[in-house]
């Protein structure tokens, strides 16, 4: 792994992120960030704990504390927190509000160590019940809890999964976000080889205001650096 932080580096990238940390060489990625000068964006919480069922509540916490205190080392990045599954039973509502509750609690945890949560939004298509499947609704959520310390993570391929309008969920909001990730419509490969009008992407975030980094998640078809070349000249970066 902390060769591909080099790698990346050499590709002429100066942030990364990855997806789960307990499986990754954390002293050997501290390394690689201090000798490479990158910046980690983005990790996500470990393990994964449900924000709507309140018998996970103590454990997301404890998951919370144990991922700042293991990834400090990295440089404090960013810790991307998904919703869990929907709760047999309990109303939209009863959701919500246990969602509001627990993100309340690891917002505080986040305040104390200086550290931003970042709330994804996912889609039906691969998580048919998950909670979280809508950006307004996550947007709903970091806006009910108040915090500077929890934004949204806004994934354009979630998004273009559940039919979202990119301008339309995001307009007057977009303070809210603090990551976006990309990937191409349907198949979830790199920018240039599918359906999405990256112009009209790039274009809107500018409109909007975002400044923040977008990272690439997404399943290459092609060579890396051919890949990384597409996404450039679709991103215009």
């Amino acid at each position: 792994m902390d060769a591909r932080l080099r790698a990346a580096k050499a590709a002429g990238f100066e942030l990364a992120e990855f997806h789960l940390w307990r499986d990754k060489p954390v002293d050997a990625l501290a390394q690689a960030l201090n000798e490479t000068g990158m910046r980690l964006t983005g990790v996500c919480v470990d393990p994964r704990r449900s924000i709507v069922d309140p018998a996970e509540r103590a454990e997301l916490v404890t998951a919370v504390r144990e991922t700042i205190a293991a990834t400090a080392k990295l440089g404090k990045p960013d810790l991307i927190v998904a919703s869990g599954f929907r709760v047999e039973g309990l109303s939209e509502e009863e959701h919500f509000a246990n969602a509001v509750a627990a993100l309340r609690a690891v917002a505080d945890v986040a305040e104390e160590a200086g550290v931003t949560l970042l709330l994804e939004p996912l889609n039906t298509q691969l998580f048919a019940a998950m909670y979280l499947v809508s950006t307004k609704l996550g947007l709903d959520l970091v806006e009910a809890v108040n915090s500077p310390n929890l934004r949204l993570l806004y994934d354009v391929w979630h998004s273009a999964v559940m039919g979202e309008d990119m301008a339309q969920v995001l307009a007057g909001r977009i303070h809210l976000v603090a990551h976006v990730q990309v990937a191409d419509m349907p198949a979830r490969n790199e920018p240039g080889t599918g359906s999405v009008d990256w112009a009209k992407v790039t274009q809107t975030l500018a409109d909007l205001g975002y400044s923040g980094a977008i990272g690439l998640e997404y399943f290459p078809t092609l060579p890396m650096d051919q890949s990384l070349a597409l996404t450039r000249q679709k991103l215009d970066c």
